[in-house]
């Protein structure tokens, strides 16, 4: 999902633009891990109650703290306002 989400903001981009560079040479870099069984368990966790207490994030945005959770990753993130709504266990850090 995150991959996604970065490809889809090169998409926005103009084609010369820096980003384009700095986003495929980050991807290369990293290893992308799968969606799993644990991850959606995570995934019911986590949308439960922002549901039910009209907190609801995107569900991109939910989907990736799942996988965050399942992997025992930090989830790196410039949206901390959003992320810091999931009761669960999550790290998050901001590299901005």
């Amino acid at each position: 999902m995150t991959r996604a989400e970065l490809q889809y903001g090169l998409k926005r981009l103009r084609v010369d633009h820096h980003l384009h560079l700095v986003v495929r040479q980050f991807l290369k870099m990293i290893r992308t891990l799968p969606w799993d069984v644990e991850a959606a368990n995570w995934y019911a966790d986590i949308r439960h109650p922002l549901v039910s207490n009209g907190q609801q994030i995107g569900e991109l945005d939910m989907m990736i703290a799942a996988h965050s959770l399942s992997a025992g990753a930090v989830l790196v993130t410039n949206n901390r306002r959003h992320y810091e709504r999931i009761e669960a266990p999550l790290i998050l850090e901001n590299w901005a």
